[in-house]
């Protein structure tokens, strides 16, 4: 179920930097940058649950990088959709968005809402607080990138 769940969301991070780049060059890499900062804790929890429940390392790694390719598919897709004469990108950025959400409704909430009795020796106080910062900060991050993604200009240079 961890690898099905990780492919399917892979699959919708692909179609968001798709629809993304379709915009744009800045709208694809604030995407990018947003769908890599979100990921990348992502797969190393995945891939400390699978070594935890006794699988072997080159199965974890493999079944990781096949999960994986389906973000490049879901963004090949995101790509041409977007390209079409109807206006489907708001749609593909309204589904990720939810899927998202959900993702950090069902899976990061009850854990965060369970506290832990090993070794936790932080007060109800601090584990409160420093939770709703990283949620604070996350959000920062995300309006900067949604406010500043039309200042931002990339050059390259060939």
């Amino acid at each position: 179920m961890v690898i099905l769940g990780d492919g399917i969301h892979n699959l919708t991070d692909g179609l968001a930097i798709g629809a993304a780049f379709s915009e744009g060059i800045s709208s694809g890499l604030s995407t990018t940058v947003a769908v890599f900062c979100h990921e990348l804790p992502h797969e190393l929890g995945d891939l400390a649950m699978l070594l935890q429940a006794g699988l072997p390392v080159k199965r974890v790694l493999l079944s990781n990088l096949v999960s994986a390719f389906l973000a490049y598919l879901g963004m090949a897709v995101g790509t041409v959709v977007s390209q079409g004469a109807s206006p489907i990108t708001p749609w593909i950025f309204s589904i990720t968005a939810g899927i998202f959400l959900y993702v950090a409704l069902v899976d990061m909430l009850p854990e965060m809402l369970r506290r832990s009795s090993g070794g936790n020796r932080k007060g109800p106080v601090t584990y409160f607080a420093l939770q709703n910062l990283g949620y604070l900060l996350g959000a920062a991050i995300m309006l900067c990138i949604a406010l500043f993604e039309g200042q931002m200009s990339f050059r390259v240079d060939l």
